[in-house]
């Protein structure tokens, strides 16, 4: 497929070269991922900078960059291989096409918690279609959205770009999560600057979590006490469980039979999760119908009380 563009002729295959070469930071990898031959991507870059008559990479020794002028294509050419997807889904759909991809990412807190049933009656209901889950900090899947990576994801919070399209389909509270033998078990609320002092096994930045109590922690003068940071969830479950510190989850992982205590905050505090997707991109039958199938099995949990 060709493409007319800043008045030289592109092949999109050249567009999809240079994308996967900014990726990767290096030619040979982005040849690997792309299974083509490292010359042949070398070759269809070269050609493709004559034809625009600018020089899109500083090629130094193994080191590679992009150019001021290979800064502003970049955007152009991620715009148009997003409208190229979109295009040939669409033109796909026409056709009565019945198998499609929803490609998801969720937070792995609700992926080990929440999601598990969810996704296994989607299946059930859509048998032809193919869904694929990768496990990401809400922030990350924030980004990988905007990047095209993925079709949509699971974010949280109150403030979104622009460029995002979201619907809530939950609100979960978030409580201090302490061992059974803990003098906190037996509380019925802990403050933030009660929290703060003790030892915290806490997620590294990029979780929503952790910014949200730094946040409120920040408010409240309260510095935090963290021992442990790691972005492996079921790890922090499993240091709370053996004693080396507390820890922050939502109400919904902290069950009877998990061998750990919710305590709520003091004040309370919850988080509104979204189901995002990028504002102005197409979003194919398939994606429409793991949202519509969503939030139709979470609009009981989002009823007013």
């Amino acid at each position: 497929m060709f493409i007319y563009c800043g008045g030289a002729i592109v092949d999109v295959r050249q567009l999809r070269f240079f994308t996967e070469i900014v990726r990767q930071k290096n030619f040979t990898k982005a040849a690997e991922q792309l299974h083509i031959a490292q010359p042949a991507v070398s070759m269809a870059i070269k050609k493709l900078e004559e034809e625009l008559d600018l020089v899109l990479f500083n090629r130094q020794e193994k080191q590679i960059s992009l150019t001021a002028e290979g800064e502003i294509f970049l955007a152009h050419a991620q715009r148009i291989l997003e409208g190229v997807k979109a295009a040939e889904t669409e033109m796909a759909e026409l056709h009565g096409l019945e198998k499609g991809e929803v490609r998801v990412g969720i937070p792995p807190m609700l992926s080990a918690y929440f999601f598990p049933a969810i996704i296994r009656d989607f299946v059930r209901r859509f048998p032809r279609l193919h869904l694929s889950v990768l496990g990401e900090g809400a922030w990350r899947i924030q980004q990988m959205i905007g990047d095209g990576e993925l079709d949509m994801g699971v974010i949280a919070g109150t403030a979104f770009p622009d460029t995002l399209e979201v619907r809530r389909f939950l609100q979960e509270e978030v409580v201090v999560a302490v061992p059974a033998g803990h003098p906190f078990a037996a509380r019925e609320r802990i403050t933030f600057a009660e929290f703060a002092c003790e030892p915290l096994v806490f997620y590294k930045e990029g979780y929503y979590i952790r910014e949200l109590i730094f946040d409120v922690m920040k408010g409240s003068g309260a510095v935090a006490n963290i021992v442990f940071e790691t972005n492996l969830f079921s790890l922090v479950r499993s240091l709370v469980q053996n004693g080396l510190g507390i820890s922050t989850f939502l109400r919904m992982v902290v069950t009877p039979d998990s061998g750990l205590v919710a305590v709520p905050f003091d004040p309370p505090i919850h988080l509104d999760l979204m189901i995002a997707w990028k504002r102005h991109g197409y979003l194919s039958r398939a994606n429409r119908a793991f949202v519509d199938f969503l939030l139709e099995q979470t609009k009981e949990f989002m009823r007013s009380p």
